[in-house]
């Protein structure tokens, strides 16, 4: 039982060695997966809260009955694998979406304890993760390779500034920001300001200077979990040169009296790395008033 327990990983090791000693010369290995890999699409991206001052890692595959999957990084480092087990064995894999945990990446003077141990700053990210080229690598029935390709870069848009939203009006509106938000913010020791040159020489390009390739606004009911307006989020995407929106006045009437709310707008960089800023605090068809 132990054999077979671990002759899967060593299939997908031969399997995986066998698509570098080839140059990865599978179908669509010159061409990110999107448009012309065998994946109909993967990505990886970084994600930054710049108002709670969190970072993450993010990855998306998109694949045909998989059993199998795996991502390698630039250093051709094996940095996720999964298996279809049991009934989903047989049902097979298609999407994977999954994100790093995010944690801080700035002492918040708010947060607690525990989140304060873990901080991890932009500088120590940035060391973590290697930009370039990763490898996406799946296995079908019959044994059949998938094969795609995706850059990661340290090409992080400026977090949206400016967040307003009117409620007579339904408009929610922003405007191009220039930094990280705390996730910029590096104060040296002996330092009382934050010594953001350092943080931008870590970055492929000052945030202010990454192209934005579009914007994207989240309107959603800031509620407890147990509450049933919990998740009816509004998301739309618009192009760059758009910085505002119209909340639809029927969905905004479906949340009912006193709903608080909060609202996130996130500008998304030409690689795909996203910078969110939050804006809460904000009641919608007031009654009595939100709590």
């Amino acid at each position: 039982m132990k054999v077979l327990s671990i002759l899967p990983r060593r299939l997908l090791a031969a399997a995986t060695a066998a698509l570098y000693m080839l140059g990865f010369s599978t179908a669509g290995a010159d061409a990110p997966c999107p448009p012309d890999g065998d994946f109909g699409e993967c990505k990886v991206l970084i994600e930054i809260n710049a108002s709670d001052g969190d970072i993450g890692f993010h990855f998306l595959m998109d694949g045909d009955n998989l059993m199998r999957a795996a991502i390698y990084d630039p250093g051709h480092r094996k940095i996720f694998y999964d298996a279809a087990k049991g009934p989903l064995r047989r049902q097979f894999l298609t999407e994977t979406f999954a994100e790093s945990a995010e944690p801080l990446c700035w002492p918040d003077p708010d947060a607690d304890e525990d989140d304060l141990e873990n901080i991890v700053t932009l500088e120590e990210f940035v060391d973590r993760w290697r930009t370039g080229t990763y490898h996406f690598i799946g296995i079908s029935p019959g044994w059949e390779l998938s094969y795609g390709r995706t850059d990661l870069s340290f090409a992080l848009p400026a977090a949206p500034d400016d967040i307003e939203f009117d409620v007579s009006t339904g408009v929610l509106s922003w405007a191009a920001g220039d930094d990280l938000g705390n996730c910029a913010e590096r104060v040296d020791e002996d330092a009382d300001v934050p010594n953001l040159a350092d943080v931008i020489n870590l970055l492929d390009m000052d945030p202010a200077d990454v192209p934005i390739a579009k914007f994207e606004a989240v309107f959603e009911p800031d509620v407890e979990d147990d509450d049933p307006r919990k998740g009816l989020k509004y998301t739309v995407r618009v192009p760059p040169t758009q910085t505002e929106v119209t909340i639809p006045a029927d969905y905004i009437a479906s949340l009912g009296d006193d709903t608080p709310v909060k609202v996130e707008v996130g500008a998304i960089g030409m690689d795909d790395n996203a910078t969110f800023t939050e804006e809460d605090g904000i009641c919608v068809n007031e009654n009595l008033g939100c709590e």
